[in-house]
């Protein structure tokens, strides 16, 4: 996916980039049975309390169902359109079904309209295709990995990116994922071969805020800027700094080097870490 940049015509422009939509279909709008309404709550719970801050407003795009589960097995699919997906970074392929039923997928790096896909045991090892992992050779880029079989993917779904089976032992197989970690997955979940297209999204550049609005998300003050009841790093004279040994969220925690995770039923399935302990 190859950006442009424009001339800088105004200061919003002159550090502007966008996606030149080349792997998307043209002149295809999407399939209207696979459009679902998308309720918005700008941040806030089921009691209109704000949780998320800085959220608000933004366009309001249709949902496009995708079939992360891939559980139509033994039945050729061909691709017939690549798609722009306004709720994720990865491109969506519009499959058609040999019985006549159609279902939209993560398209991956490799993937072309035309082109042949299925799902199952017995599919071949190319890009594009759902397997078990136990089928699936050793060093292959996977993505859209179950943790649970049949539950559907729900590791490595962005633009880009793309998970490495390691090893396999026993009933576990060892995944290497985006960020680094080494993570057991059952060798009966499915995984998608490839890795996600789109691949240049992360150097996108927005150019103005105003394309950060339209993504639903509003502007976020300093904590210095606050006052001390506002939050830690408020009052002060001037310019000053944030008076404490590290940067503190607005309540009291941590901001950077903070570990948030707490799952101990989980840990004996990761091998080794994204990070330093």
């Amino acid at each position: 996916m190859p950006t442009k940049a424009y001339k800088p015509t105004s200061p919003g422009r002159r550090w502007q980039t966008v996606s030149t939509f080349e792997e998307v279909t043209k002149g295809k709008a999407p399939e209207k049975r696979l459009l679902r309404h998308k309720k918005k709550w700008a941040g806030r719970n089921n009691r209109g309390e704000l949780s998320v801050r800085h959220r608000g407003g933004g366009t309001s795009p249709k949902y496009r169902i995708i079939d992360f589960r891939r559980d139509k097995t033994g039945i050729p699919a061909k691709v017939a359109a690549i798609e722009y997906d306004p709720n994720r970074t990865a491109r969506i392929a519009l499959l058609h079904y040999a019985d006549g039923e159609k279902r939209y997928i993560i398209a991956p790096l490799e993937v072309r309209v035309g082109d042949m896909l299925m799902s199952g045991p017995e599919a071949e090892v190319k890009s594009g295709n759902a397997l078990p992992i136990k089928n699936i050779p050793l060093g292959t880029l996977i993505h859209n990995i179950e943790l649970i079989k049949g539950k559907g993917g729900q590791i490595a779904r962005s633009a880009g990116v793309g998970a490495q089976l390691l090893a396999k032992e026993g009933k576990y197989a060892q995944v290497r994922m985006p960020s680094g970690e080494v993570r057991y997955i059952s060798m009966e979940c499915a995984a998608t071969i490839g890795q996600i297209g789109n691949i240049e999204q992360s150097t996108i550049k927005l150019g103005k805020a105003g394309r950060r609005r339209h993504m639903g998300w509003r502007p976020s003050v300093r904590g210095i800027a606050m006052t001390p009841r506002d939050h830690p790093h408020g009052g002060g004279e001037g310019k000053s700094g944030i008076g404490m040994p590290g940067p503190k969220t607005p309540w009291g925690k941590p901001a950077l080097g903070y570990r948030t995770r707490n799952n101990s039923r989980t840990d004996k399935y990761i091998v080794r870490r994204r990070g330093k302990k």
